[in-house]
């Protein structure tokens, strides 16, 4: 697959685009960190992080804890993709569906659970950045 396939994958995921969410799913082994992880529609691969959400370099404890949230929807992820940061990866909310119906918003669990901090820098491009900051005052008080 080209840059350009990617990129046009990308770039329907964008808000503006064809879509405005999607269901995809988690390429196996993807999850770098407690907020990058890779999804696929079946036939190409995007890269996304979590929009808001910051993670200490190379803290495992948070990655692992991602990996354990999206194993509980099986590797299923419903993705709204906002736009794209820096290092043209793309910022997006990510969900899981539990039980079939209770969608967990990955981005503000993984803030509620203490395993990240809300990205002062990043969080006012998020949809809404009140959960956020909600999580995390949630998660201080605990």
């Amino acid at each position: 697959m080209t840059a350009n396939a990617v990129d046009a994958g990308l770039n329907s995921l964008i808000p503006g685009g064809k879509e405005v969410s999607q269901h995809l799913w988690l390429v196996p082994d993807s999850i770098a960190d407690g907020k990058t992880l890779a999804v696929t529609d079946g036939h190409k691969e995007n890269t996304l992080q979590l929009c808001g959400v910051a993670v200490s370099e190379g803290d495992q404890v948070a990655r692992d804890h991602l990996r354990e949230l999206v194993d509980i929807g099986n590797g299923a992820v419903i993705v709204v993709p906002i736009k794209k940061n820096r290092s043209g990866q793309t910022l997006a909310d990510v969900f899981i569906t539990k039980s079939g119906e209770e969608e967990i918003h990955l981005n503000s669990q993984m803030i509620l659970d203490g395993l990240a901090s809300v990205d002062a820098q990043e969080v006012g491009q998020c949809p809404q950045p009140e959960v956020l900051a909600r999580a995390e005052d949630i998660a201080k008080e605990q």
